[in-house]
Order: structure tokens, then C-alpha cells, then sequence
């Protein structure tokens, strides 16, 4: 629409969610490669100036969504572990299942196409540590203070490639892929000692 004072500002109300929600979407469909604020502003019906005025870069979308993909992860794991289960394989599967339910989120939470705010973010790494001291916290439960550091980056390592593998395909997951990934979970179990 244009007046005698040239075309008027589009006003949209709430319009730094919309951007993640596009941005989101976006991430979704193509991965981190995707995204570009170009696109994300022509989506959410506003110029690309305007969804500067909210993310002054595309690392500053990344960011934000790394940040909210960790938030959801931690209380994914939070919820699974208050659960009947309560244990590791419960926050293991929970893990995976988040992965495989936002993948390319998931693969920007670890940095892919955006590794310089992936290091530098303080917020980021921050919910990251968070994910990881819930594995840490039954750890310790069971081994020496000595052997809890590698052991929760063993666990941590063995479910964050189980996830890779699954959303990039390389791991047939069959009809159930929920019990799939339990079963391979458990074989860590058999090795960890009984809570003390």
C-alpha cells in the first residue's frame, strides 16, 4: 500500500517469535544451511531491515535458536527423568527422541554452519553443561568421582552419535524407533555398576 508519502511501514505485532518460528521452519526443512534473513523476513511478511531491527545477524538467529533447542532438550530430559524410569535410560531416550523430533535444530545447537557463536555464546554453553550434568548427576550415584568426568562424556558421546546416526538415516530404526534406541542404550547399562 503507498500513500503520497511513499509506501507505508508494515506493522506486525509480535515480531521477534515470529522471526524464530519462521527461522525454525526454515531450519527444519533445509537444516542449517538454510537459513538466511532474506528468506526468514520474506516468510514472516516483512523486509529483511526489519528483521535486522530484531537480530542484527544470522548468527544472532542461530543463537537464539541454539538457546531455545537446549532449553527444550534440558526439559525433554528433565520430564523423562521424573518419569516412572528415572534413570539414565530414561534421559537417554528422551535424548534421541528430541533429535529425532527437531533435527535440524539439532544439528545447530552443535554448532553446524554456525561455529563461531556456537564457541563463543556463554548462554549456549551454559544449557549445553545443563544437558550434560543431568547425565552427570546419576553418574555419580554409581561410580567414584574419578571415573564420573569420562564416563559422562563416554554417555554423552555414545547418545549424541546414536542421534546423528539416526536422523541422517544410517541407522535403521525399524517400526519402533523408540525401543530401538533403548535397546542400544542398554547395552551401556550393563557395564555401569548399581546405584550406590
Amino acid at each position: 500500500m503507498t500513500t503520497d508519502k511513499g509506501p507505508t511501514r508494515y506493522h506486525h505485532g509480535n515480531l521477534r517469535p515470529t522471526l524464530l518460528s519462521v527461522a525454525r521452519a526454515l531450519l527444519e526443512e533445509g537444516g542449517p544451511a538454510a537459513l538466511s534473513l532474506r528468506e526468514i523476513g520474506r516468510r514472516a511478511g516483512v523486509s529483511a531491515p526489519a528483521a535486522y531491527h530484531y537480530f542484527n545477524s544470522l548468527d544472532a538467529i542461530a543463537a537464539a535458536l541454539a538457546e531455545q533447542g537446549f532449553a527444550e532438550l534440558g526439559e525433554s530430559i528433565d520430564a523423562a527423568l521424573a518419569g516412572p524410569r528415572r534413570h539414565l535410560l530414561a534421559g537417554g531416550i528422551a535424548y534421541v527422541a528430541f533429535a529425532r523430533s527437531n533435527p535440524g535444530l539439532y544439528r545447530l545447537m552443535f554448532g553446524e554452519g554456525f561455529q563461531a557463536y556456537s564457541k563463543g555464546n556463554e548462554e549456549i554453553r551454559t544449557l549445553r553443561m545443563r544437558v550434560y550434568r543431568q547425565m552427570r548427576d546419576d553418574l555419580e550415584k554409581r561410580l567414584t568421582p574419578g571415573d564420573v568426568p569420562n564416563a559422562a562424556l563416554f554417555l554423552w558421546s555414545l547418545t549424541h552419535g546414536l542421534a546423528l546416526l539416526m536422523i541422517d538415516g544410517q541407522v535403521e530404526a525399524g517400526a519402533d524407533p523408540d525401543a530401538k534406541v533403548e535397546e542400544i542404550l542398554k547395552l551401556v547399562g550393563m557395564g555401569l555398576p548399581a546405584a550406590r
